[in-house]
């Protein structure tokens, strides 16, 4: 089961080494920065992210034949041993041992290289599935991120990008998507892919996330770098020149990405949940949860407010569908350009920005005649409980939204893309010349 708990807090012994560690790192880059004027930076690197139906979940192309979950909580690459893997030797007390051991998956005995007969043994390293919350002991290995430079229009040339990811047992795979070898870790850890691309290109340390809906829609994308991106139906339109940015906040001892929003409302109407509410336990972003995820406190005066809104709209409720807990007989639904006539849904951020959600992002539907509200409580935890986030927004609610996370500024660059085009609609076609 997905574990929705913050880690236990670091000892004061464990916070110094990683204080010390994490100065050594600024410090690295900060050298790296001036050895690299800005004519040298090169072009952001580009690959496609495919949904898969059966579990919601996106995954990216990795390496010849291989394709890793997508989740931007993770710390580390991690893939099933392969045969080619070569071994990275690093020791136990080496930077790279401890920078991917500085996240602790939640549950995982780690076993710490304080002792002196461990400091020269070989690193090990503790990949977690975000889906079962299972984790196992692997030693880290080279491996090479094959994917394609890009001017944000299309592909321009293939490159191999020198990575370090651990090597997991086999059975660390259940329930993953069909053909998955293991995940990729998008969040601010200096082992998580974005770092890792940044460092080995000498591209800008950011990302861009376009997920689609996959299927007939296509395979949406994420460019390490950041932008430009320019999609099909309007390709003279760079959509990163639209962006609208609010700080994304860290937790200590939790990679995952934060923001920090004042209220949530319900076209326009606030829901009687107070700042303080959703600042206990915070809100992160989250592709490990298909949909949306809401505390008890949280989701039960949201649903209520949304049930009562649509009984007014004379909307005909059925039978729920797991997990889903209010559904509609579709045929009493109006239908738009924007989705489904139901009430938007508005994250009011800090900055005074708004994330704002249609139909087509609150709706989902689940069989013929049936759609249900794409918002589910969460299950095993009690109102309030500060380790439990107060909102977990999936990666259903991302979909067609161009995210941009910033990890130099802190901060996360958002826009909804218009009706009239979509995430699948980037262009793979590599340019000749």
């Amino acid at each position: 089961m997905l574990d929705l708990h913050t880690p236990t807090q670091a000892s004061p012994r464990k916070s110094r080494k990683m204080a010390r560690l994490l100065h050594r790192v600024v410090l690295a880059v900060s050298l790296l920065a001036l050895a690299w004027p800005a004519s040298c930076q090169r072009l952001p690197v580009l690959v496609p992210v495919t949904k898969d139906r059966a579990t919601s979940l996106h995954t990216i192309p990795f390496h010849y034949g291989t394709n890793l979950v997508v989740d931007i909580a993770g710390p580390l690459v991690w893939s099933a041993c392969q045969s080619d893997h070569l071994p990275a030797e690093f020791p136990c007390n080496s930077d790279t041992c401890e920078l991917a051991n500085i996240y602790p998956a939640p549950g995982c005995n780690a076993t710490e290289c304080d002792h002196d007969e461990r400091k020269h043994r070989m690193c090990t390293a503790y990949p977690y599935n975000p889906v079962t919350g299972a984790c196992a002991a692997g030693s880290l290995v080279h491996t090479r991120f094959i994917a394609n430079t890009t001017n944000g229009k299309n592909p321009v040339e293939q490159v191999s990008v020198r990575a370090v990811s651990a090597c997991a047992p086999k059975e660390l795979l259940k329930s993953l998507p069909r053909g998955a070898t293991g995940v990729a870790g998008l969040a601010g850890s200096d082992v998580a892919l974005p770092a890792q691309v940044a460092s080995a290109q000498k591209v800008a340390k950011k990302f861009l996330l376009c997920l689609s809906r996959g299927g007939v829609y296509g395979d949406g994308v994420a460019i390490f770098g950041g932008g430009p991106l320019h999609l099909t139906a309007v390709p003279e339109t760079d959509y990163t020149q639209s962006l609208e940015y609010t700080p994304l906040l860290t937790k200590k001892d939790n990679p995952a990405y934060y923001v920090s929003v004042k209220s949530i409302a319900l076209e326009n109407t606030p829901l009687p949940v107070s700042t303080r509410t959703l600042a206990t336990g915070g809100v992160v972003l989250c592709t490990r949860v298909p949909y949306t995820l809401l505390r008890p406190d949280v989701y039960l005066p949201f649903a209520a407010a949304f049930a009562g809104a649509m009984k007014a709209q004379n909307a005909s409720l059925v039978k729920s569908v797991a997990p889903f807990a209010l559904c509609y007989n579709t045929s009493t639904l109006a239908n738009t350009r924007l989705g489904y006539l139901v009430p938007s849904v508005t994250l009011a951020l800090e900055g005074g920005k708004k994330w704002t959600m249609t139909g087509v992002h609150s709706m989902v539907d689940v069989k013929r005649g049936t759609a249900c509200l794409a918002f589910v409580q969460m299950k095993g935890v009690k109102a309030g409980d500060s380790n439990v986030p107060a909102v977990l927004i999936g990666g259903f609610q991302m979909e067609n939204f161009v995210l941009q996370f910033d990890l130099e500024k802190k901060q996360l660059g958002f826009f909804k893309l218009p009706f009239f085009t979509n995430c699948g609609q980037f262009n793979f076609t590599r340019r000749s010349g």
